[in-house]
């Protein structure tokens, strides 16, 4: 398995400092020690109205250089709206979003079914809007239905567009409109039933559905079709001798079964990436804190990732050399 930095980490929205530009990116994947950048389509960093050709260019030379692949673009897209203008909207931006990744010959692009959205200028750190996380028990009432249908309306005709430049589209298991789990993402993806729809899926949003048996679960059903996951580089901490110890997450409470997750995506044979993302204010002594605190929380979740890939991997083997 790789590795891959998403920019929103340094995009200077969750911390006190200043963005770093992609190129300023790929040169910190490279020093953190991650194999990729996956390029998140948000100001200040990679709209696609802001990178002129001359910049994609030089942007795909600095990776090529630098030996960081570019494996993903991921778009913030919101397909859900029932205002007709905010649809057209969003297909015209997913459009200047699919030419980007043409351009930086990335063919993995990440989709929301809807998105809530970031505000970013009026308070000291960014935030996201507020968004009904609906849990995976919920009855779906007519509303939720007319919010489905238009998701998967808008993303089938993105599809077309995408796979006209040879795109993959990576649907995401984030809410709104997908409620919590695997099931919600891998049923929108059937009903869409396009050969270019896959999933990016995200043990992070089980939220407290974290035992081995549901995460086996998620595995057996959606993990062939997962061409793109995370994890989050803001629930980890070092105690004093120096361990690494994964932190309870702050959406649920629970600790992440990556453990099981990304041995589970290992043991099917998975080629994509792990993308590690700091997408929360970054807090230290109830203050926000600088970008030397990002670094610090890549540096430590990426080394606990890698160890818990390489200490199940000798298990792995000797189970299969036995059988």
């Amino acid at each position: 398995m790789k590795f891959a930095l998403l920019t929103v980490s340094y995009a200077g929205l969750f911390y006190s400092g200043k963005a770093l530009s992609i190129e300023q990116q790929i040169y910190k994947a490279k020093e953190l020690g991650f194999d990729a950048l996956s390029i998140e389509t948000k100001r200040p960093i990679a709209s696609p109205i802001d990178l002129s050709k001359a910049d994609r260019k030089r942007i795909k030379e600095v990776a090529a250089g630098e030996g960081i692949a570019l494996c993903a673009i991921e778009s913030l897209s919101n397909f859900s709206s029932n205002l007709m203008e905010e649809r057209e909207n969003n297909i015209a931006m997913m459009q200047y979003v699919l030419e980007l990744a043409s351009d930086l010959e990335i063919d993995v692009v990440k989709i929301f079914a809807a998105w809530p959205g970031i505000i970013n200028d009026e308070e000291e750190c960014a935030l996201y809007n507020s968004f009904d996380r609906t849990p995976y028990y919920k009855r779906l009432f007519p509303a939720d239905l007319r919010r489905w249908d238009r998701a998967v309306k808008g993303i089938r005709e993105v599809s077309a567009r995408a796979a006209d430049l040879g795109i993959t589209l990576a649907l995401q298991n984030h809410a709104p409109v997908i409620r919590q789990g695997y099931e919600d993402v891998l049923a929108m993806m059937q009903e869409i039933d396009r050969p270019n729809i896959k999933l990016c899926l995200d043990v992070p949003l089980f939220y407290e559905r974290q035992s081995d048996e549901y995460v086996r679960e998620s595995i057996e059903h959606c993990g062939a079709s997962t061409v793109l996951t995370h994890f989050g580089a803001w629930n980890f901490s070092q105690n004093a001798d120096g361990e690494i110890i994964q932190d309870p997450s702050p959406s649920s409470g629970e600790t992440i079964n990556y453990k099981a997750f990304f041995g589970g995506l290992d043991e099917i044979g998975y080629e994509g990436y792990l993308v590690s993302e700091y997408c929360l204010p970054v807090y230290k002594n109830h203050k926000i804190a600088g970008i030397e605190e990002v670094d610090h929380a890549n540096k430590i979740s990426l080394k606990y990732m890698k160890d818990l890939l390489r200490e199940r991997r000798p298990a792995m083997q000797k189970s299969r050399a036995t059988l």
